[in-house]
């Protein structure tokens, strides 16, 4: 890595934490925006404290206890609400379903675990890869619960190492296996909620996806720190750190962020009919703030189960091994509006910094007449520097989908290919950037 390139990361890292949060005034098509995004402090929960050992939970790492926690939530329910702390110590269990009012605490020391045996997990009516589904629960459930905080300084366990052996060994069995055909439970899953906050704490080794917000509106994640086995063996496949499905208005603020799939994923829904089925939506107005991303697939990434994705900002974040700065995934079965993307200060090491790819996974055309064309268009790429271990900029010609405005401005980076291909993209602007080949 070049010295001008290790000198920014050292100081970057050293500072990150107590870097201030940029003033952001507006969306890349120039809509103001709201006051909210500018404040990064996570709140207070306020509330009845309820703290598990107090009302029968036992310390026992080795006991699975979902009946016990599932009552001192519904016994903070039933009371008007309230915060239900997970103490000092690990506490096994399968999945809990928090209730309007409801919010969770764990203390330092503290470890909320998720049993490794599907069989703790309720089979219930969810969204899972853009569609409804009948499916197992994630470890901790939030629906219709507005308002609702997680926080501390502890962790969410979700023990994934069992699942992840399964899943390996169902691909060796039937490398076509689905994600879903391998049976997991995602760690957190709330929907239809507005003003959702996660905050401090840590989400290590989830089955599934680690986090699934779905149709809730002002979502704020605060210095989150998400883990899952990215080297070695076995690696926790899709374990997405923060999946947003027909999500609006989010900041992403000060986390870390490495798994082994992708980081911020966009999601709302996929298939050729994808605008006219009910409980799939657009997601928009999501801003990612001073994170720190390790081998993720993304720092952000638009799909693959996503058709409608405008006004996103990612601004002064680190990547240390990621696979892409930011990254579209182009379904020739889905029609595709990717629109208003900016992204400005990213530093670090990646394979590609941007990528347009063609995603044909688990494909499933149907007759449409005429299919709307699928666009990426209005995209900033700005004042950054990188090192590029494969390609800085990589895209293929395609007659499913349309590429238009680029703006590459002030960038210096390296890569193994000193030149790369703007034909692609109508109109196509580049200013100021220097693309050394290593």
């Amino acid at each position: 890595m070049k010295l001008h390139n290790k000198i920014l990361i050292a100081a970057m890292t050293l500072c990150a934490a107590a870097a201030a949060q940029a003033e952001f005034k507006t969306f890349p098509d120039g809509s103001p925006v709201p006051g909210w995004f500018n404040d990064s402090k996570a709140p207070r929960t306020e509330g009845k404290r309820y703290v598990i050992t107090d009302h029968g939970v036992k310390q026992d790492s080795t006991l699975i206890q979902t009946e016990a926690i599932q009552g001192v939530i519904d016994k903070a329910a039933a009371d008007g609400g309230g915060v239900i702390v997970v103490p000092q110590g690990v506490y096994l269990s399968g999945s809990l379903f928090f209730k309007p009012g409801t919010h969770l605490h764990i203390e330092k020391g503290g470890k909320l675990k998720g049993s490794d045996a599907i069989t703790n997990y309720k089979i219930v009516p969810t969204r899972l890869e853009g569609q409804t589904i009948n499916y197992f629960a994630a470890l901790v459930n939030a629906d219709r619960c507005n308002g609702f905080t997680i926080s501390g300084e502890g962790t969410i366990d979700g023990n994934g190492h069992k699942y992840y052996d399964e899943f390996w060994l169902r691909r060796k069995v039937n490398p076509k296996c689905t994600n879903l055909e391998a049976l997991r439970p995602r760690m957190l899953y709330v929907s239809n909620s507005d003003d959702v906050t996660v905050s401090g704490i840590h989400m290590v080794n989830s089955g599934f996806w680690t986090n699934h917000l779905y149709q809730c509106n002002r979502i704020k994640y605060l210095g989150v720190t998400i883990l899952a086995p990215t080297e070695g063996y076995p690696k926790g496949p899709s374990t997405d750190a923060i999946d947003l499905d027909a999500c609006q208005d989010v900041l992403i603020s000060g986390c870390h962020m490495n798994v082994n799939d992708d980081g911020v994923c966009l999601k709302g829904g996929k298939g050729t009919w994808v605008d006219t089925i009910p409980g799939n939506g657009p997601t928009g107005r999501v801003i990612v703030d001073r994170c720190r991303f390790g081998k993720t697939n993304a720092g952000v990434t638009f799909g693959s189960e996503a058709w409608d994705c405008s006004n996103v900002i990612m601004k002064d974040c680190e990547f240390d091994g990621t696979y892409h700065v930011f990254l579209f995934k182009m379904r020739p079965d889905t029609p595709q509006q990717y629109r208003n993307v900016w992204v400005e200060g990213a530093r670090g090491t990646v394979r590609n910094a941007v990528e347009v790819q063609t995603w044909t996974q688990f494909f499933n055309k149907t007759d449409r007449d005429p299919m709307p064309m699928s666009i990426v268009d209005n995209v900033t790429f700005i004042n950054s520097d990188l090192e590029c271990t494969r390609d800085f900029y990589k895209d293929k010609k395609s007659a499913d989908y349309k590429l238009s405005n680029f703006t590459f401005t002030d960038i210096v980076a390296t890569a193994p290919d000193d030149s790369f291909d703007t034909s692609n993209v109508d109109n196509f602007k580049v200013k100021n950037v220097t693309v050394t080949r290593k």
